[in-house]
């Protein structure tokens, strides 16, 4: 369709007025927590768990467990079973984007489609190709979490707690400043709670050459109930772990106990006066997984057409109902960051690049 230039002018005046919007709106939002799940396919997400996977005697062990607990022939009701938390608290109060069967489209847009790079995506705002592997790289981006973090009122009120230990990197903590309690990191504090912590990181069994993320779950639970972060991230790993490693009912009981997590957490600041009515909760991703192809459910990388096919759930006093999206449209990892900076009021720009916030989690 073609415009006239009065109805173009129009069309970018509009823009312009609803991107302003974003920061002039009256917040409730005064506190920010956010999940990332490593790996977790948008088709568990929406679909529930993949019989062809579960009946696939190479990467399920336990079948019948996994039938019983998971299974039913009502997508509603299956994927329900596996994310009770997301298709029941964050349905009904919140927002979920990235059903590709409704045309809800949400992609990396990173160019390598595995860790670094997404979470470099995620926290920037700017899919930089030189962020091209997972070593432990300094990374040079500006991340929102650290403009955050120099802001009035949030100076030493960010926190991230990671099961994988580069993170550090990631967030740059040398330059931000920021506190990030990553893999089997000791956490020297007074409280009791975090010494328990503590003592269990050390204890507890590590199959999978990472601290098991129930450990990450409750440092970064008992520091929030004892400090009081204004914003607050919580990353998993474990289920890119069981994929990598071909282990669906692995992967899916993971993924299971990751949403129980997430819900005990909201619960959590539910109680809280300080948080109650005052924090959204973002939760997503760093890549996909394939599917076409059901051996390469594994794997992930550019080569693996949908590992760049994601997911974002949100929840809070700025985000109206809405529910399952199922708008025909197309949104990218990059926009997280300033959406995550328009929540608490502030524009987030990234050092390179224009992303822009998701409008539609803002009421």
């Amino acid at each position: 369709m073609r415009f006239v230039k009065s109805s173009a002018l129009f069309l970018l005046i509009l823009c312009g007025a609803l991107s302003g919007a974003a920061q002039a709106v009256t917040h409730h939002t005064e506190n920010l927590v956010i999940f990332t799940l490593d790996g977790m396919r948008w088709q568990e997400v929406f679909g529930g768990i993949d019989s062809a996977l579960m009946n696939n005697k190479q990467y399920t062990r336990d079948r019948a467990g996994l039938d019983k607990k998971f299974y039913s022939p009502d997508i509603r009701e299956r994927r329900k079973k596996l994310f009770p938390f997301l298709w029941s608290t964050v349905e009904a109060k919140g927002q979920l984007y990235g059903n590709r069967d409704l045309g809800n489209l949400v992609n990396v847009a990173n160019p390598y489609q595995f860790s670094y790079p997404g979470y470099n995506e995620i926290f920037t705002g700017y899919p930089d190709t030189a962020v091209n592997s997972n070593d432990k790289v300094l990374n040079k981006n500006t991340n929102v979490l650290e403009f955050i973090n120099r802001q009035k009122g949030f100076s030493g009120k960010v926190a991230a707690f990671t099961t994988w230990d580069v993170f550090p990197y990631i967030l740059n903590t040398g330059r931000s400043g920021l506190y990030v309690n990553s893999g089997v990191d000791s956490l020297q504090f007074s409280d009791k709670g975090l010494q328990v912590v503590n003592e269990m990181q050390f204890l507890a069994p590590q199959p999978l050459e990472v601290r098991p993320d129930v450990i990450t779950y409750f440092a970064g639970k008992e520091y929030l109930k004892t400090y009081r972060p204004r914003v607050l991230y919580i990353a998993f790993d474990e289920t890119d772990d069981f994929a990598h490693a071909g282990l669906y009912d692995q992967y899916i009981n993971q993924a299971h106990a990751e949403d129980a997590m997430i819900a005990d957490l909201w619960n959590t600041l539910q109680s809280m006066p300080a948080y109650k009515d005052k924090t959204t909760l973002i939760i997503t991703c760093d890549h996909g997984r394939g599917d076409k192809i059901k051996d390469n459910w594994r794997h992930h990388g550019k080569e693996i057409e949908e590992s760049g096919c994601i997911w974002m759930a949100v929840i809070g006093p700025d985000t109206a109902p809405a529910g399952e999206v199922s708008t025909h449209t197309q949104l990218y990892q990059k926009q997280w960051a300033p959406t995550m900076a328009a929540l608490l009021g502030f524009q987030f720009r990234p050092d390179h690049g224009n992303a822009e916030p998701v409008l539609t989690v803002l009421k």
